[in-house]
């Protein structure tokens, strides 16, 4: 299913595609599951073992702790909210293939959007912990003449991590769409059986393995950037 907006501003028309507007769905939903957590958690009795979404909220956020002081340090929890904010959107994108919609992810300005954040916190932070000097220094070596090399080292890193992300959720869209053409042309009885095992790899399997690979990826350029921190 495709859902596109067509918006009027001074006189001109803006048309939001079916997957910009799916990421504000997907957004949507996280808020709302964000709330009714948050007011959980206020209203839990913390002397107690904590249940339902509450219980899974939890293993959720020591998790990602987890996952973050093993790749980027102890010392580097403070990227927990990024990180795990980068899990729910990705995984809960990739997945709304399993209920018709395109997943944001396969347009290529969300990922690369994904991609400018995490450039964008690697090089803050790069200069937040070691300084404009040594970011600077960083660019000359091991040898002065290789900084155009270094350069453009950066300049490759968001397209690599948009272009890996995009491509790969793309192609299960269109390899789903042709999948169900020849499913269809051929019986139309057959494709109730046959789409749940595609769904389960495009969608599930190979979506969450996606969203696990942006998130290392992610962990990794940042943590290189600023070093271990115990």
């Amino acid at each position: 299913m495709k859902i596109s907006i067509d918006m009027a501003l001074g006189g001109k028309t803006y048309t939001f595609t079916p997957e910009i507007v799916n990421s504000f769905i997907v957004v949507f939903v996280l808020c709302i599951i964000g709330f009714i957590i948050g007011r959980k958690a206020k209203k839990a009795d913390f002397k107690k073992n904590p249940k339902g979404i509450l219980l899974w909220g939890e293993i959720f956020v020591e998790f990602i702790q987890g996952l973050v002081s093993q790749t980027m340090g102890k010392g580097n929890q403070g990227f927990v909210p990024y990180i795990g904010s980068l899990a729910l959107f990705l995984a809960f994108s990739n997945l709304l293939g399993l209920v018709g919609l395109l997943p944001p992810t396969s347009n290529y300005n969300v990922t690369l959007g994904l991609a400018l954040i995490t450039v964008t916190l690697t090089h803050v932070n790069n200069i937040r912990f070691n300084g404009v000097k040594n970011y600077v220094k960083g660019y000359f070596e091991p040898v002065a003449f290789l900084s155009p090399i270094n350069l453009l080292g950066e300049l490759a890193t968001p397209i690599s991590l948009s272009f890996r992300l995009f491509g790969n959720i793309i192609s299960g869209v269109i390899i789903t769409t042709l999948l169900y053409s020849a499913v269809n042309s051929i019986s139309v009885y057959v494709a109730p059986f046959l789409t749940p095992i595609f769904h389960a790899y495009f969608d599930v399997f190979a979506g969450l393995i996606q969203t696990f690979v942006f998130m290392m990826l992610t962990m990794i350029n940042i943590s290189q950037a600023i070093g271990d921190r115990e």
